[in-house]
């Protein structure tokens, strides 16, 4: 007779593989295309302290049922048996939400608890194994939910694009994706998708495209860029599936033999009417446009670029961006509406998929005191100075200190010696002259480097063709050199640098827009290149920015008045921002036209010492004291702030949060059948053992290094602790050969720590082979495996033991 099942004592893959899935399948899902198990739908956040950074472990779906691929329609969430059947619902909400999907299940395969959002009188119902609702039931309700037509289900149901490697969309850009299918499909004509920069915005418009041009809902499409880099980038990579049906709009010429065209908008349209290549085809040729980081030149009326969209007024527009622009004469809100989908560079960050970063602060006594001129004091070419204070704003505009930028060069190269000189670095200085003078200083300060590769350094800016020319071996993460990128606006937007570890910031930034595309340029994450994390070095206080509560929210327009206006009491507005901020941020975006070549001497913006139209000489001296005043280390904390501490009182604030007193600790160390365990689940919290070390000392074991730094106890070092457990004569009870393995792990121990005591591989290894094999030490020594993991428990007991209260 065969014994029944004790379903308490199953486990939870025992309960989904003999009772939930077998529920799912006699409900009709199919096991190959409509099932999915363990989905995961997060990466893991990144923890970053010291020089340290692991990622935070994140749980899976345990059940994702899909329409079709690109369709989920529930999570199924389950427990042990010894739970209550709706134990896991919450947590199948959060994975619900993250998929957009209305239908929640959680088992402990006594039935399910049914959460049903398309049915609001009765949100969550409990129903049998033998009544899980069928594949057609759950369409059906999904549909009326969704309020689709039989026009639009073609179109939504057309799969994205699997080139069979296992790459699909993750669970954000899946959302994207199915947002904008679902709003063409209605008839929607203008679309925006707000996504932070590395976050696959390209990705995401192809299988847009894909989905569209296979359903036949669009046949024509075109790519819009201002950025060759983005153009060829784009065709390369993300668009290669077109094949032979994808083509760049090239010589000024449309081909109308092609399905898929890329193109820059210059190669569209220019001033002149011959030059005006888009009016080749009729206003309805194209029916599909992407218009990429559509914050720039293409959202403003009076855009030469502008008249292309306009011109294609009839064709669906979809714009993507990272920096929705919002000022008096740009917004994106105003031309695409509201945004389909939004995804921040905050829950980016929250889900492992982009880099945190840590803020160096540099603050520079000119910059804090302001500098003045003596009396009658004359620049390097003779020039005399204005007298007046000039400060932080006006270094590298219209005042350059040689002294300045020496120290900001110095303390770059300085940053790199301590970390790693290979680590790709982009500077970003306030206009060409400076990038020049940025390089040389570099090219200086690290002689051997540059004798080694003199592309050890390059001015990469618009107006350098030789620079230029090497931003694809800068971007390239086989590529070596360039290591460090000097630049002004070139690198500010639109490329991908995956390996990017420092952001030089050396630049005034006032506008929002420009300061989340700079950043983005170091959020991209490469496993592969070891790039979990970047440095931002902040010489001009912008980082500043990151407590702006624009930084992450839903943009807000730009007012643009006057003071006569604030305070006439009839004056009409309903915003208030200081205009020098509006303005900055029109002049700051590359594309606008709101700065032209034609406002410089030479052709060349920021090219020479003349700046803007009102041509304000740029004062150059040298022979000026400058120092720094204070560094400052700041770190992207658990709710999205910077915060400036040491990795000590991190580790403080986060375990006397899970660990009130001393006592408490100890038990669940005590507790834990191996510590192994417990030292996981710190690192979990974000408690990086390496950082530690280095700011406590690396002879601590980490029972000892959480008693010192979060309950101030006097630490003793794993030598104290072995010695101590060597004159108790703790041994004696053992066999010989017990006797001498336990003394030879307690010395592993003294050198290495307890997860050496641990792992059974140890004993596999020199001095333990002398002894015997491990089945010999396992069998002979102590009796067998169970003896064997009692000896090793008894082990640590002794180990951390408190005899006399020093620990």
């Amino acid at each position: 007779m065969v014994a029944p099942i004790n379903k308490k004592a199953l486990s939870e893959a025992d309960i989904i593989s003999k009772y939930i899935m077998p529920a799912i399948k006699d409900a009709g899902w199919d096991d190959m295309y409509q099932i999915r198990q363990e989905v995961k739908l997060r990466d893991g956040k990144v923890v970053v302290r010291g020089m340290a950074a692991a990622r935070k472990k994140v749980k899976s779906a345990d059940i994702v049922l899909y329409h079709k691929v690109s369709m989920p329609l529930a999570v199924i969430e389950a427990k042990a048996n010894k739970h209550e059947v709706g134990k896991g619902i919450q947590q199948g909400l959060d994975y619900a939400n993250l998929l957009d999907v209305p239908f929640v299940f959680a088992s402990n395969g006594d039935g399910f608890i049914f959460h049903d959002k398309t049915n609001p009188s009765q949100l969550e119902t409990e129903i049998t194994l033998e009544d899980f609702p069928s594949p057609q039931v759950l369409w059906t309700k999904f549909c009326a939910y969704k309020g689709y037509t039989d026009q639009q289900l073609p179109i939504i149901t057309q799969d994205y694009y699997d080139d069979g490697s296992g790459k699909s969309p993750r669970y954000y850009q899946l959302q994207a994706i199915n947002k904008t299918i679902e709003a063409v499909s209605k008839g929607q004509n203008r679309v925006l998708l707000v996504m932070a920069t590395g976050t696959g915005k390209t990705y995401t418009a192809f299988q847009i495209i894909w989905r569209l041009w296979k359903a036949k809902a669009k046949k024509r499409i075109l790519f819009l860029a201002d950025r060759n880099v983005l153009v060829d980038h784009t065709r390369n990579n993300d668009f290669q599936p077109f094949g032979q049906a994808m083509t760049k709009i090239t010589g000024r010429k449309v081909d109308p033999a092609y399905e898929v065209h890329l193109a820059l908008y210059q190669a569209l349209t220019g001033p002149e009417e011959h030059q005006k290549a888009y009016k080749q085809v009729d206003p309805e040729f194209f029916d599909l446009i992407i218009i990429d980081e559509c914050h720039r030149g293409s959202a403003a009326d009076d855009s030469a670029w502008r008249e292309i969209l306009e011109y294609f007024s009839a064709a669906t527009q979809i714009g993507l961006t990272a920096t929705p622009k919002e000022t008096e004469e740009v917004s994106n809100t105003d031309y695409f509406g509201e945004p389909a989908y939004m995804y921040s560079l905050k829950e980016g960050i929250e889900d492992g998929f982009l880099a945190p970063y840590k803020v160096v602060r540099v603050d520079i006594d000119l910059d804090l005191q302001g500098w003045r001129p003596t009396k009658g004091q004359v620049d390097k070419r003779g020039h005399a100075i204005e007298d007046r204070i000039y400060n932080q704003k006006d270094f590298d505009r219209t005042m350059v200190i040689d002294e300045r930028t020496q120290l900001v060069a110095e303390t770059i190269t300085n940053y790199l010696k301590r970390t790693n000189p290979m680590d790709k670095t982009i500077v970003f200085c306030n206009d060409i002259d400076h990038a020049d003078r940025m390089r040389r200083a570099l090219v200086n300060l690290n002689p051997e480097l540059v004798a080694k590769n003199e592309k050890y350094v390059m001015k990469i800016t618009g107006d350098d063709d030789v620079g230029k020319a090497q931003l694809d071996n800068f971007l390239n993460r086989k590529k070596s050199y360039p290591v460090i990128a000097t630049t002004s606006e070139l690198l500010t937007t639109g490329v991908d640098a995956k390996t990017c570890k420092l952001v030089v910031l050396d630049q005034s930034i006032q506008s929002m827009t420009k300061f989340k595309q700079i950043i983005g340029r170091g959020t991209r994450i490469d496993e592969e290149y070891n790039k979990l994390w970047f440095t931002i070095l902040d010489f001009k206080k912008a980082t500043e920015l990151f407590a702006d509560e624009r930084f992450d929210g839903i943009p807000e327009k730009i007012i643009v008045t006057k003071a006569k206006d604030i305070n006439d009491p009839d004056s009409d507005f309903n915003d208030v921002i200081e205009s020098k901020e509006a303005e900055d941020t029109n002049q700051e975006e590359s594309g606008d036209n709101k700065i032209t070549s034609s406002n410089y001497p030479d052709g060349e913006i920021g090219g020479d010492d003349w700046q803007d139209e009102e041509k304000v000489y740029k004062y150059h001296v040298n022979g000026v004291k400058v120092h720094k005043v204070a560094e400052r280390v700041q770190y992207y904390d658990t709710d999205g702030k910077l915060v400036t501490e040491s990795f000590k009182d991190y580790t403080r604030k986060t375990l006397t949060k899970q660990f009130a007193t001393l006592d408490e600790f100890v038990r669940k160390w005590n507790q834990s059948e191996r510590k192994q365990t417990i030292i996981n689940e710190l690192a979990n919290e974000g408690i990086i053992w390496d950082a530690l070390e280095q700011e406590v000392g690396k002879d601590l074991d980490p029972f000892d290094m959480i008693c010192h730094v979060v309950f101030d106890q006097p630490p003793l070092t794993r030598k104290e602790r072995a010695n101590n457990v060597k004159k108790r004569n703790y041994f004696t009870k053992y066999t010989d050969k017990a006797q001498t393995v336990l003394e030879k792990l307690l010395d592993k121990y003294a050198d290495a720590g307890v997860l050496e005591v641990e792992n059974l591989q140890t004993i596999k290894v020199h001095p333990f082979t002398d002894i015997g094999s491990v089945k010999e030490i396992v069998k002979d020594g102590f009796g067998g495996r169970n003896e064997y993991d009692l000896a090793i428990t008894e082990l640590e007991q002794a180990i951390y033991a408190f005899p006399d209260k020093s620990a």
